[in-house]
């Protein structure tokens, strides 16, 4: 069913506006924050709130999932990541469908591990939607010329997606934890 229409009003709308010169995110919260390899921030724009029962993590961490620019509930979450040549999470799956759209810069969007492993490399506009239950992340391939960083969006189904690392991504968070003693 339609909703009524009415006029919001200005303040109204305004809870609803995130302009993004006016976001900061997160670089900490998931279990791989602290590799080298995985730094990156994540901003929350729209929902992105902990899972409900706590034994999975929020896509965006514990830290930026505290608190949405944009707070609202509404069936899917939206943010953005911002980070350097190189880096990128390790591979993770979600309950829900993922999308990426790169702002700028170069990023591969890689799926599965070992022999099946693939990927595609995506630029400004492209479009890669990794459906619930496939094996994924991305990496910064490249970032705009004269910035150190490159910027994408992700937009994650459902009200309190979870993320899961697989095996291996526990693996390399634990050989890194015990070679720094």
């Amino acid at each position: 069913m339609m909703p009524e229409a009415r006029v919001w009003t200005r303040d109204e709308m305004m809870k609803r506006v995130a302009l993004f010169k006016n976001q900061s995110g997160s670089k900490e919260g998931l279990p791989e924050s602290h590799l080298p390899q995985c730094e990156k921030e994540l901003i929350n724009i729209i929902g992105f709130r902990p899972p409900q029962d706590g034994s999975m993590e929020s896509p965006v961490g514990a830290e930026s999932s505290q608190g949405a620019a944009i707070d609202i509930f509404e069936g899917f979450n939206l943010g953005f990541v911002k980070c350097k040549p190189g880096k990128g999470p390790l591979m993770h799956n979600h309950d829900t469908n993922e999308t990426f759209m790169p702002i700028n810069g170069k990023w591969r969007c890689h799926w599965n591990e070992g022999d099946d492993y693939e990927y595609v490399d995506a630029g400004p506009c492209d479009v890669v939607s990794f459906p619930p239950g496939v094996i994924r992340r991305f990496s910064c391939l490249e970032a705009p010329e004269g910035e150190e960083e490159a910027t994408m969006l992700f937009v994650i189904g459902g009200e309190f997606p979870e993320a899961e690392y697989t095996e291996d991504a526990h693996r390399i968070i634990a050989e890194h934890d015990a070679a720094q003693g």
